[in-house]
């Protein structure tokens, strides 16, 4: 395998990392501010923060990763993707910068405020479509070389089919990752009020899933023909993806399984997310930018294929730590908070 394959591939696995984690985090928000709005916040409140408060320092290791070895590995992605990408990725950092702030003052300050619960849940959405710019632009169509200078094209951006389509997808798909994964914390914290709650989450978020996917493919093929035929000489990949979310729905309807119902949606998104990215080669943005005219010298590929596949073998093993230690603790995912001998708890006092 080439260097640029190893690379590419490296990158991708990580992106996809973070499309799982943080799909979970975005929809955990969105769900905490319409339980809220449905007065069904009782239920769901204890639940996400059990989750939240352990993993969303380390949501964000993923898409950083992704973003300088992206740069390192094909340096020509700065020079277009960072002009065209100005104002998308702006308001991307800010809505980023408005979800921290909800950890850090609403998590350890004003947890009931309204105004927080409501930032949290609403850039929950719009964080994924903002960031879903980003594989809507790399189809070509929207950028433009004038002068030397790299524009982007507002007014395609905005009334183009494909670009709204992959925006819906974004955002169903956050959702019912979510939902699925949660229905399988409430299951694991015996919550069965939550469970119920969060079940109908997942089947009901499981028809537009499918639907926007299908909507994708459609709006790809008026928008760039070369990809779509590319992703039909793959199709088996796209056919496995509806086979998963087949079975995790069915395992979801029947209420049983419900983490086996998870790793088939972890299947689904990364059968139909590699079948994206393998045929989307050798461009990374048509009809500039191909993994190999724009590939970086032989010895810093070296380096960073080390270096990422070094901090790929750390990070799995620490959400593994993460998850066991904390997210999936038996008291802890319940939870039960350690109970202290008085005597011991007065000794402490003296001390």
């Amino acid at each position: 395998m080439s260097y640029e394959m190893i690379g590419i591939t490296v990158l991708w696995i990580f992106l996809y990392g973070y499309l799982i984690v943080a799909s979970i985090d975005f929809g955990a928000g969105f769900f905490n501010y319409y339980s809220k709005l449905t007065n069904k916040n009782h239920i769901m409140n204890d639940l996400i923060q059990r989750y939240l408060s352990p993993v969303w320092e380390v949501t964000n290791v993923f898409l950083v990763f992704f973003f300088v070895g992206i740069i390192g590995f094909f340096p020509d992605t700065a020079y277009y993707f960072g002009t065209a990408l100005l104002i998308p990725g702006s308001v991307a950092i800010i809505l980023l910068a408005i979800r921290g702030s909800y950890y850090a003052f609403g998590t350890y300050g004003a947890k009931d405020s309204k105004v927080y619960s409501f930032l949290y849940g609403a850039t929950g959405l719009l964080i994924p479509a903002s960031l879903s710019v980003v594989l809507t632009i790399s189809e070509g169509g929207f950028i433009t070389v004038e002068n030397g200078k790299v524009l982007l094209q507002f007014k395609e951006l905005f009334t183009n089919m494909y670009s709204w389509s992959v925006v819906l997808l974004s955002i169903v798909s956050v959702l019912f990752i979510s939902s699925a994964f949660l229905s399988y914390y409430a299951n694991k914290a015996r919550d069965y009020e939550a469970l119920q709650l969060l079940r109908n989450y997942a089947l009901t978020w499981a028809t537009p899933t499918i639907i926007a996917s299908v909507l994708v493919f459609f709006a790809l093929n008026n928008h760039n023909p070369e990809h779509f035929q590319n992703m039909v000489d793959v199709g088996w990949m796209f056919i496995l993806s509806l086979i998963f979310f087949l079975g995790a729905v069915y395992y979801i309807w029947k209420g049983k399984r419900y983490g086996l119902a998870f790793v088939f949606v972890m299947f689904q998104f990364a059968f139909a997310f590699f079948g994206y990215g393998v045929s989307h080669l050798p461009y990374l943005l048509y009809p500039y930018i191909n993994i190999y005219d724009g590939f970086t010298n032989e010895t810093m590929a070296q380096a960073l294929i080390i270096a990422f596949i070094a901090g790929l073998f750390l990070l799995i093993p620490s959400l593994y730590m993460l998850m066991k230690l904390f997210l999936f603790d038996a008291s802890y995912v319940k939870g039960e908070t350690v109970k202290v001998d008085e005597h011991d708890e007065d000794e402490r006092k003296v001390v």
